[in-house]
């Protein structure tokens, strides 16, 4: 399991770092062309656009993965270390219900709708941008698993950091 989640990490980290150096690239294109061409390019403003909303989802999976979404732990502190565990495990079946069934299911339904559409400025379907979202979906269902074992095998600690220094 570990192994998996390494090589899903290492995947997700290199995509984002591929895409953020693309969107790097593609701004500086846009200001070039622009200022200094006087003429401005208006694919790689909407490529730009669609590799940001990639980005987000793909990097919003690699923090379901280290469990860094956001949460208010006053209530879960305040449990006992079994009811915690519980919570826990509660909370990543509901991310991966909400992955299943937002992301990847109704992800299926608008990619397929959009595979009719066509970009303004790319001339490619605007399906082919929102495969994101099921992707992604799917990333976060595996990623909900793979904590859903590591809080059974005790891999992961349920014990705030503040709690952890009194």
């Amino acid at each position: 399991m570990n192994k998996l989640r390494y090589i899903l990490n290492k995947t997700l980290n290199a995509l984002a770092g591929i895409s953020f150096l693309a969107m790097v690239v593609l701004v500086c294109w846009q200001v070039f062309t622009r200022y200094i061409l006087k003429n401005p390019s208006t694919w790689s403003e909407e490529l730009v656009s669609y590799l940001f909303a990639w980005m987000t989802l793909l990097g919003a999976s690699l923090v379901v993965g280290e469990r860094g979404h956001m949460n208010i732990p006053i209530i879960v502190e305040r449990m006992k270390p079994s009811m915690r565990k519980g919570f826990a495990i509660f909370a990543e079946v509901i991310a991966f219900l909400f992955a299943a069934v937002i992301l990847v299911y109704g992800g299926v339904q608008i990619t397929s709708l959009a595979m009719g559409q066509m970009t303004s400025s790319l001339g490619v379907a605007v399906g082919v941008f929102y495969v994101v979202l099921p992707v992604s979906g799917a990333i976060n269902m595996l990623y909900a698993l793979l904590n859903i074992w590591d809080i059974l095998k005790g891999n992961i600690s349920l014990v705030s950091t503040d709690e952890g220094m009194n």
